[in-house]
Formats: structure tokens, sequence, C-alpha cells
């Protein structure tokens, strides 16, 4: 239930993402999709958003056979992060996640109950809170 109630979300947003983009594009005029577009949209953004999710950048080669890597990359995006321990433990596992030098992230793994929560530093608080299959 949790899973479909994420991926609904988030094909959501990515169509409300992509709505936009498209009014820019037309000088501003909206566009207006049958359902049957929007569903083939929805499709190929979850095409592409697994298909992301496959490409491990070579920085994060160690890190990516962790359980909680694609869904760390699925929330943050596959930039050129670099990928600094700063705990790893019998209970729990925590990264801080740095772009150009500047920490943006920090993810906490607590491995018994699989649970990842992704925090933004600057600001943008918990922006993932769940337990990863």
């Amino acid at each position: 239930m949790n899973k479909s109630m994420i991926a609904l979300i988030a094909a959501a947003t990515m169509l409300t993402a992509c709505n936009n983009d498209k009014a820019d594009e037309n000088g501003g005029k909206s566009v207006q999709t049958t359902n049957e577009n929007q569903t083939q949209t929805e499709n190929g953004q979850q095409k592409q958003a697994t298909e992301t999710e496959t490409q491990t950048s070579p920085k994060h080669e160690k890190w990516s056979s962790l359980p909680e890597y694609d869904k760390i990359i699925e929330n943050i995006g596959n930039e050129d992060y670099t990928f600094n321990k700063e705990t790893d433990n019998d209970g729990k596992r925590v990264f801080l996640i740095e772009l150009n030098g500047e920490k943006q992230y920090k993810t906490v793994f607590v491995k018994n109950t699989n649970r990842l929560k992704i925090i933004k530093i600057n600001g943008g608080g918990e922006i993932y809170n769940g337990i990863i299959k």
C-alpha cells in the first residue's frame, strides 16, 4: 500500500513538473492531454527513474551494493555526490553526502528495522523516512 502511494505521489509530482516545462516551451500556453497520454507519460517517467537508479557513478561503486543506496539516489538524484561514512556499526550506518565540498544530506540507516531517513542539511529538513525492503 505504501509503495503504491509513494509511486502515485512521485508520478503526480513528475507530471506537474513536466507540465510546467511544456508550458514554457509553448510560450506559456497550457497544454491539455488525455488520460491515455498521461498514462504513457507516467510509464515513461517510471522507466527513466528505474534506468537512473541502475546507473551508478564511478565514485559510488563501493556504496552501490548497500541496501539503502538505490533509495538515497532516488530521493537526492544521481549527481556527483561524495559519500562520507560517519558511522557504521551493528545498529546503524550514517552518511554525510557532499556536493562540491558542501554538506548537502545526512542519511541514517537503522539496520535491524531497515529504516532509512534522509535529511537535507541546509533548511530542507527530512525528505524521506521509510522502511526499505
